[in-house]
């Protein structure tokens, strides 16, 4: 291989009608708040800001037609915010296209015939 420390990488988005619903960013954002069950902290583990958080889960929702997130308010218990059934198959479905796209991307590019195409 002409360059063995390149590694080929792929940005997935899944779009419903031209609509950005889901990509990187999402997926992040949606991995965190299902880890740490805060929007708040989960914006700021994936490093965007709460107010971009929040208009990314309203974007996907108003997109899908249907909740991503359920909020329970604060109290003796606390606050929790979990991500829905839909959610999470969404989110699983993403992330298993991604490690398929990746691993053929790495497949294609230790093939000799994929460096010899990059060459024309």
């Amino acid at each position: 291989m002409l360059f063995p420390e390149l590694v080929p990488r792929a940005f997935v988005t899944l779009t419903k009608r031209g609509v950005s619903v889901i990509g990187d960013r999402e997926a992040r954002l949606l991995d965190a708040v299902d880890r740490v069950r805060s929007i708040k902290d989960a914006a700021s583990e994936a490093g965007i800001s709460y107010r971009t958080a929040w208009s990314a889960i309203q974007n996907m929702e108003q997109a899908l037609g249907r909740p991503m997130v359920v909020s329970r308010a604060g109290g003796p218990g606390g606050g929790a915010t979990t991500l829905t059934d839909e959610c999470r198959r969404l989110l699983a479905g993403y992330h298993d296209l991604r490690r398929r796209l990746e691993e053929n991307l790495a497949r294609a590019w230790d093939t000799p015939e994929a460096v010899e195409q990059a060459g024309d």
